[in-house]
């Protein structure tokens, strides 16, 4: 079986299994590209939209993440006083791969699998079932292009992309923001991995049972 199979099944049941307490890797594959020799004073930019851009529905909701990875790398949003002109790019897209599905043949047809099911209540069960389809895979990229306002020279480009079976728009593009300026100002130069470790939200305290006065 494909290796990257195996791991997407494993990770769906571990989700399964935990829910929103499992420890989440996301790696990312990122490119940049910078002549920058360090944070530019003052350390402000402009954010540049596109025509395109401006009818997106959910573009707003990406530009914030952007906007907030920028911070973390010591920028700061400041139309007036800008030392650097940037633009954002995200792009959002699925399929399924046919190619590496190990249970579909196209001359015997889909194959039988064992598989975990579980419900509301108590008890839980195991019980056959037939994979016709490969699981959705879902591209998200992001990138970010850095001009210098006054010679309108590109000074720093990256970009970061993943493919996997999970997703949580757009909650992903702000990862792959942050993927995509580790090491602002001087990131190692081409194409590389980062890993992203994302820690499961606290879960609330159960209330304490209320007292029942003794007759």
């Amino acid at each position: 079986m494909n290796k990257r199979w195996i791991y997407a099944i494993a990770l769906t049941a571990t989700a399964l299994l935990a829910g929103c307490s499992t420890v989440r890797e996301v790696n990312s594959t990122v490119q940049s590209y910078s002549s920058l020799g360090a944070i530019p004073a003052p350390p402000t930019y402009r954010l540049e939209t596109l025509p395109s851009q401006k009818g997106q529905v959910n573009f707003p909701a990406i530009e914030a993440q952007a906007q907030q990875a920028l911070a973390r790398v010591g920028l700061t949003r400041d139309d007036a006083r800008a030392s650097l002109v940037v633009q954002i790019g995200a792009v959002a897209r699925y399929a399924r791969d046919y190619a590496s599905w190990p249970y579909y043949d196209p001359y015997w047809g889909p194959r039988w699998g064992w598989g975990m099911g579980y419900g509301r209540g108590l008890g839980w069960g195991m019980g056959g079932g037939m994979f016709n389809e490969p699981p959705l895979e879902y591209y998200r990229a992001v990138s970010v292009v850095m001009r210098d306002i006054r010679t309108q020279q590109i000074v720093y480009e990256t970009s970061a992309q993943r493919q996997d079976v999970w997703t949580d728009d757009p909650a992903i593009f702000g990862i792959l923001f942050d993927a995509a300026l580790t090491g602002f100002p001087r990131p190692p130069q081409g194409t590389r991995n980062v890993r992203t470790v994302i820690q499961p939200l606290p879960q609330p305290a159960s209330p304490a049972p209320a007292a029942v006065p003794v007759k």
